[in-house]
């Protein structure tokens, strides 16, 4: 994930880091509709008709910001066989934690030798934030962008009458080919 701010995303929450404490504030929040179009331009679908989130803002360790919350959207897109509107709906749990970007919690473990050790089945890494303000919008936004199908089909429709390309034609061709048929007079 990127860095947030309310310029890059059409849905924006602002939440000031300082107003924070450890007992979570639960937070219900929705898009207008200008925030709809604007993510459905956003998302590059035909439109949204719903994105809401429940949230749970809490402080995170010392001077960390733990957002946890369900995101659930119902959006339109294009069948990728028909070019048919797919109605399809987007219910998400999701976690993510932020810390001040100069906070040793958001670098990387690392070895004695200077590599970076990742655990691809251990939790992601803090995200950074500059500033007292983190926009829980744009992260419920993100996440809801994730779980958006890549190839949505209505349903029954499959695709037909396509060309397997085994990749048999795909050999050059010999440069002497040419000189096969060639006799000398």
């Amino acid at each position: 994930m990127k860095k947030h701010n309310s310029d890059e995303t059409p849905f924006s929450y602002p939440v000031k880091v300082g107003h924070i404490s450890a007992n979570p504030v639960e937070v219900h929040v929705e898009a207008d509709n200008r925030e709809l179009a604007g993510l459905a331009k956003l998302w590059d679908v035909l439109s949204v008709e719903k994105l809401e989130a429940d949230l749970k803002i809490s402080r995170w360790k010392r001077d960390g910001i733990r957002l946890k919350g369900n995101v659930r959207a119902k959006i339109v897109q294009a069948c990728v066989v028909t070019l048919d509107p797919v109605e399809s709906q987007i219910d998400e749990d999701f976690e993510q934690i932020f810390v001040p970007e100069d906070s040793k919690l958001a670098r990387a473990p690392s070895t004695d030798a200077g590599e970076m050790v990742l655990d691809p089945d251990g939790p992601d890494l803090p995200e950074t934030f500059t500033g007292d303000t983190i926009d829980a919008g744009a992260v419920v936004a993100e996440f809801a962008a994730l779980a958006i199908d890549p190839y949505p089909r209505k349903p029954g429709i499959a695709f037909e009458d396509h060309v397997e390309d085994t990749g048999e034609d795909d050999k050059k061709p010999s440069p002497f080919a040419v000189l096969k048929d060639w006799k000398k007079e």
